[in-house]
């Protein structure tokens, strides 16, 4: 949520960024913001005028009162009561603009950063940089679940009855392969200072409503019937709600923190939950990263955190390559995003397995996470996410990257002591 200042001062730079996020039909918003903030100031200068007026004439009564002229006291006392009346709509009338204007507020998008690529979707999104070769073998790369199947790693039929499409059971080395990488990425990000969390899995609605957007909430969450509750899609949104209506030491920032949870999503519009496949499910496991600074230091925190997950996957020998994301890609919260790919032999192209982001103060506006500062005032800290691993998708990074002539699948050295020693499966 951008700042109300903004749009008062300078509408027509919010207009611009609403144009280059090809979002056009939001651009009546600004004005009816304006018009709804202009009678809102206008009906709580009238209520401070009141209010005053009240106060002077209350000790007017009182004067009359003490001098015996109760019959004009009276009448004077029924302008208090006018006036109280007219006071009590005119707080009715701020609360209902309020929200008026809160509602807009939540789908202006954020004010992007000058060196985001203006396009209107993915395709136009621009790659930055590769990391590792990019191999395809001589020998034929299968379908992940048939890695997975010929490794008896994975039941996808006895999920679909229990759960339907998009579940599976993971069994054997491959159960044991998915905790290895989530055990290695947690210690991974300790070793860079990062503090570990298990935070937890459902959220208020209020939280919701902080970190991601309206139609992102629709399209993601699962709500618990009965409840202010919704299970989470991933533990950024709890773990940046943990700061919600906080007040943080500048000397305590930037706080890096690394999440492990289990998430949630419905994953509606994404054609094609697959039958057979483990890309797109309604349940998975994932290290997250999150940081929460001082504005001039997340352009630093951004790339600390987007070269953090390029290390993890070469360190496990898979190739990489990081994207920019054009502002037609961006959620509306975001002012920064890069997916970092991994490379698929089997497909001969690179695919997403992690998504960095720099939210800015929108997340910190939301949720009311402010920086202490005596000197220049309080002000909004700046909220960072990335993706360590998110195991499904990794799995098939892995298993594809790994999978040699013969069937088995190569583990890495740095994965070993989580597997027990174990320097290949199969």
């Amino acid at each position: 949520m951008i700042d109300i200042k903004l749009i008062r001062t300078n509408p027509d730079l919010v207009k611009e960024n609403i144009k280059k996020k090809f979002q056009t039909e939001k651009l009546p918003l600004v004005d009816e913001v304006l018009a709804l903030d202009e009678e809102y100031r206008a009906a709580v200068s009238r209520a401070d005028y009141l209010r005053n007026q009240r106060n002077v004439i209350s000790k007017r009564i009182g004067l009359l009162m003490h001098e015996g002229k109760k019959d004009e006291a009276d009448e004077v006392k029924k302008q208090v009561t006018a006036m109280a009346d007219e006071m009590a709509a005119l707080t009715a009338r701020e609360d209902e603009l309020q929200g008026e204007i809160r509602k807009r507020m939540l789908v202006i998008p954020q004010i992007i950063d000058p060196s985001v690529p203006i396009g209107k979707d993915d395709s136009e999104n621009v790659e930055l940089e590769r990391f590792g070769e990019p191999v395809v073998p001589p020998y034929e790369v299968p379908y992940h679940t048939d890695i997975m199947e010929r490794l008896d790693g994975i039941e996808l039929d006895a999920a679909r009855r229990t759960s339907g499409n998009g579940f599976y059971y993971l069994k054997g080395d491959i159960a044991r392969l998915q905790s290895a990488i989530l055990s290695y990425a947690r210690d991974f990000m300790i070793d860079r200072g990062y503090t570990y969390y298990i935070p937890p899995f459902m959220i208020r609605s209020s939280v919701v409503d902080g970190v991601m957007s309206f139609s992102e909430m629709e399209n993601m969450m699962y709500k618990i019937e009965g409840e202010d509750l919704y299970l989470i899609g991933t533990s950024e949104h709890s773990m940046i709600g943990k700061f919600i209506n906080t007040f943080l030491e500048e000397e305590s920032l930037p706080q890096r923190l690394t999440s492990y949870s289990p998430c949630f999503r419905k994953e509606v519009g994404a054609h094609g939950i697959e039958e057979r496949g483990v890309y797109r499910i309604h349940q998975f496991e994932k290290q997250e990263m999150i940081i929460v600074c001082r504005p001039e230091e997340s352009p630093a925190m951004f790339n600390e955190l987007w070269k953090n997950t390029v290390d993890f996957f070469r360190s496990m020998d898979i190739p990489v390559r990081t994207l920019e994301c054009c502002s037609g890609d961006l959620a509306d919260l975001k002012v920064k995003s890069l997916d970092v790919e991994a490379w698929s032999p089997r497909q001969q192209k690179y695919f997403e397995v992690g998504s960095c982001s720099n939210l800015g103060d929108a997340q910190a506006r939301r949720l009311g996470i402010r920086i202490k500062n005596k000197q220049k005032g309080n002000y909004f800290a700046h909220t960072l996410n990335n993706t360590v691993v998110a195991p499904p998708r990794m799995l098939i990074a892995f298993l594809e990257n790994h999978l040699q002539a013969d069937g088995t699948v190569t583990i890495p050295a740095v994965l070993q002591p989580y597997m027990g020693g174990k320097t290949h499966l199969g």
